[in-house]
């Protein structure tokens, strides 16, 4: 026997409201099934809401932003200490100043993806929806890589490959051996790829950072977790100067870099406590050492967008 269904999507959405309505009214959680106080608006037991509605589309934008973009009070407090007073938001959090501030890799995800996604937005509207570059492949040298030993790209319409195994270097004669307007394809595709996968690199980068700060500064005896909340800090810091820098804003774009350097000696005089010379030495350090590591993971994942 065929039971008798209803076509009317009014009607079927009704029902559900009505079932959620008539479950509640039961004076039980609809999730646990807790026996509910009178009036509650929260179950005791697991903390759902005992007013339900079918949920909005503005209900999934809140959840998305408080989940990824750390939307909230407590965010401008956090981002007027980041900005403003070098240090300062680190040394709250390790002094257990932590209610009113967002948790720092939450802080460090949010911006981290937001500069991001400005970065691939201004890379769209500025290389891939302008018009193409076409070269004369056969009487124009082109460097796509260039690592110092490890050097690919054409010269005059002839593939050359210094370093790299003929593996890869054959992978990469093939990216290559196409017309101008393929090239010119294989480049901008390449930059979507690079600038998709810097996040991820970015992230690996971080706790090797801190390490570093534990490495340079073991004799303030913090533990590993709090030089990571240094690093993520400081990294946030990086990706906002990484925005501006992109934006190649006058004036302020030939300063930047310069201005994030007195921000990290500021930060770090607030953070650790040492003399000024001891700080320059340590500060230089570490930074050759973590340039050195940024243009190896940056070449790395460069050479990888080229090739796969």
């Amino acid at each position: 026997m065929t039971l008798p269904t209803s076509n009317n999507p009014a009607s079927e959405s009704t029902r559900r409201t009505d079932i959620a309505g008539d479950a509640n009214k039961s004076g039980r959680c609809l999730n646990c099934g807790h026996l509910l106080p009178a009036a509650a608006c929260y179950c005791p037991e697991c903390g759902q809401e005992t007013r339900l509605r079918p949920p909005t589309v503005v209900d999934f934008i809140k959840e998305f932003a408080g989940n990824y973009f750390a939307f909230e009070g407590s965010l401008w407090r956090t981002l007027k200490l980041l900005l403003f007073f070098p240090g300062m938001l680190t040394r709250r959090y390790l002094d257990g100043q932590r209610s009113h501030y967002v948790r720092p890799l939450r802080l460090y995800l949010s911006i981290s993806l937001l500069a991001l996604l400005s970065i691939n937005a201004l890379f769209n509207a500025r290389v891939v929806n302008a018009p193409p570059v076409l070269l004369n492949v056969s009487e124009s040298s082109l460097t796509v890589i260039d690592f110092g030993l490890i050097r690919a790209g054409l010269n005059r319409g002839e593939f050359f490959c210094e370093g790299l195994p003929e593996g890869l270097c054959n992978r990469l004669q093939q990216r290559l051996n196409t017309d101008a307007a393929g090239l010119w394809q294989q480049v901008t595709s390449s930059g979507q790829r690079l600038i998709s996968n810097l996040g991820s690199a970015m992230f690996v980068l971080v706790p090797v950072f801190a390490l570093m700060l534990q490495l340079f500064y073991g004799d303030q005896r913090a533990r590993y977790a709090e030089h990571l909340v240094f690093a993520l800090h400081l990294h946030c810091v990086f990706f906002l100067a990484m925005c501006l820098t992109v934006l190649a804003i006058p004036i302020i774009g030939q300063f930047i870099w310069l201005a994030v350097a007195v921000y990290t000696w500021m930060a770090v005089r607030r953070v650790y406590s040492c003399r000024w010379w001891s700080m320059a030495l340590r500060l230089a350090g570490m930074f050759v050492l973590y340039a050195v590591l940024l243009v190896m993971a940056l070449s790395v994942l460069a050479l990888w967008v080229m090739i796969y």
